[in-house]
């Protein structure tokens, strides 16, 4: 039996979302591409944490409230999700959830959030069978299609690791384009900057980390031995401060990397923080703050 995916995200959605949320995702989200060209829509009520230059004085001292001024696009966005696959997409995360579902959820999420500005949204991936591109659409049948596909998918063994996908991108994909890459820190380090100084001429890129459990602390499960991990070895504090070292010291790397080419980034543990992570992100990258 499928699992309504929709369903489920408008769950998490009226559950998560806040009115701050609401109005990010209404108002700043247009606005994330460089190079934009925005008309005055209409004006909303101020929140913490909107920008305090978009405030109509004017018709907040006739209102007595404080009011922003909202702005549409004059052009649509074309985003594609570039999703990672394999075996290593079976794991956990940091809070022992299934990556797998964490990755569909993400990508559902945030497809679903901005389908009402009538983007046209498509995906691509890589599995045995090569490369699978599900073209820039718009409605939510199509982006059912993409989180089915991309479900039956996922846990295939991919022919391309994530860097031959942006290649192929940044040589045959000519329009400009919002890409969320969706992955997790062995895909980000198979990434190179090469290919992210090309990817970054014309588009935006932004990256979405779906994190790893710790090999220590809790029960895991070793995925190329398929085998759980030794008592011992979970209980080895030593063991756990070098783990968390060296996952630091690629986090570090990872931020390095992206932030010569502009490109933000957040980390994903849980389902549950999936909508303010999309906030974070989005907020991120119009600001160009990419820590």
């Amino acid at each position: 039996m499928k699992i309504d995916y929709i369903k489920k995200i408008k769950a998490n959605i009226s559950i998560y979302a806040s009115k701050k949320t609401s109005n990010i995702l209404d108002g700043e989200y247009k606005s994330i591409y460089k190079g934009r060209s925005l008309d005055f829509d209409d004006l909303r009520e101020y929140v913490i944490g909107d920008d305090i230059k978009y405030i109509d004085w004017k018709s907040s001292a006739r209102s007595g409230k404080t009011l922003i001024r909202r702005y549409i696009a004059e052009k649509k966005h074309n985003i594609l999700f570039v999703l990672d696959t394999g075996k290593k997409m079976l794991g956990d995360t940091k809070k022992i959830e299934p990556k797998k579902e964490l990755a569909i959820m993400t990508m559902g999420t945030l497809a679903y959030l901005v389908n009402h500005h009538g983007d046209m949204i498509g995906s691509m991936y890589s599995t045995y069978k090569g490369l699978q591109y599900y073209p820039l659409k718009t409605g939510i049948q199509n982006i059912q299609k993409m989180i089915y596909h991309y479900e039956s998918d996922i846990d295939k063994d991919t022919g391309r690791n994530l860097n031959d996908i942006l290649i192929h991108i940044s040589q045959y994909m000519k329009r400009k384009m919002i890409i969320f890459i969706i992955t997790d820190i062995a895909g980000i380090e198979n990434i190179q900057e090469d290919v992210l100084k090309k990817l970054t001429i014309q588009n935006d890129v932004m990256v979405m980390n779906i994190s790893d459990a710790d090999i220590t602390g809790n029960r895991g499960y070793d995925m190329d031995n398929e085998s759980y991990i030794p008592e011992i070895i979970l209980k080895d504090m030593k063991l756990h401060n070098i783990e968390e070292k060296i996952k630091n010291q690629l986090y570090e790397a990872a931020f390095k990397k992206f932030k010569k080419y502009k490109i933000s980034m957040v980390t994903i543990d849980e389902e549950k923080e999936i909508v303010n992570k999309i906030i974070e992100l989005l907020e991120r990258h119009k600001n160009a703050n990419i820590r």
